[in-house]
């Protein structure tokens, strides 16, 4: 069990979030300077700044992806989502070959994605947070299980 991570424990796309965040703050200022270089009117300006504000936001949501496993649980928030599951409801941790990201399966015999956990850009990275993220499952699971027996 020692080589389990410390909790709580976040696992998020670290060069994806950069990549967004970084875009996000780029297209915005694009686009905001040539609304102020273009000779336009107040609300033709102000709506070229807010069509900024809104692709900035849109790719904020995209980064804001992450699995949060801390002492009673875990809370996976994708895109539009966010869901707190206890360690009981993960019966399985799954990333396999050609997965876009790790899916979780329920003990209601469902199948959440958890998208803080992809392997796009930094595979190694994904595959070691499945595998810290399945060994505490696994070992939450079994504590739990015997403490019902117990």
């Amino acid at each position: 069990m020692s080589d389990l991570p410390d909790l709580p424990v976040t696992f998020r796309p670290g060069h994806t979030r950069a990549i967004l965040l970084t875009a996000g703050v780029v297209i915005f200022l694009v686009i905001s300077g040539i609304a102020m270089l273009l000779e336009l009117g107040p609300g033709e300006r102000l709506s070229f700044v807010i069509t900024g504000a809104l692709i900035f936001w849109v790719l904020a949501q995209l980064a804001r992806i992450k699995v949060v496993a801390d002492e009673s649980g875990v809370t996976v928030v994708n895109i539009v989502s966010r869901r707190r599951l206890d360690w009981a409801e993960i019966l399985q941790v799954n990333l396999r070959p050609g997965d876009p990201w790790v899916f979780l399966n329920l003990s209601d015999g469902t199948s959440l994605p958890a998208l803080g956990i992809q392997p796009g850009i930094a595979k190694q990275r994904a595959v070691a947070d499945a595998r810290a993220l399945r060994a505490l499952a696994e070992a939450r699971s079994a504590a739990h299980e015997a403490q019902d027996q117990g």
